[in-house]
């Protein structure tokens, strides 16, 4: 792994990393009825990174009962994809492309597009709407 990413970037702080889709590890929902599906509500965060695509997630159950913290694998899907025990962070890159985070070091996230296009760019966690086309070369992660 690279280095990691700075704690302070993990967390439920206004600038901190959001996550953009989990998906609990869990086959039943925490209220007992139907199966576990993607959450995709605002407010899921990073807690803690454990390598370059294992992060400690805190997020809402798809219900919406429960908030649950789980270690998930980060994949470079769109949230509709996800499977058990995986999450997705999403990134626009300067060009205006929406693209999913595969790896994410220090200051850099590899990425892969809807069309099967992989990179990597250094990241920027600013505001959302204020940060999109103000730095070639830098991909704006969605931020809580």
């Amino acid at each position: 792994m690279g280095r990691p990413v700075r704690k302070d970037r993990f967390g439920s702080s206004a600038g901190d990393f959001e996550v953009t889709g989990a998906f609990s590890t869990e086959a039943i929902q925490p209220d007992g009825s139907n199966a576990e599906t993607v959450s995709t509500v605002s407010g899921n965060f990073i807690v803690a990174q454990r390598s370059s695509t294992r992060f400690k997630v805190n997020f809402t159950s798809s219900d919406g009962s429960t908030r649950l913290t789980q270690i998930l694998d980060l994949k470079p899907v769109a949230p509709a994809s996800l499977t058990a025990g995986q999450f997705c962070l999403q990134i626009i890159l300067d060009d205006s492309t929406v693209a999913y985070a595969s790896k994410i070091f220090n200051n850099t996230v590899h990425y892969k597009e809807a069309g099967g296009t992989t990179g990597s760019v250094k990241y920027s966690l600013l505001a959302e709407g204020t940060d999109e086309g103000k730095n070639a070369g830098v991909g704006s992660m969605d931020t809580i």
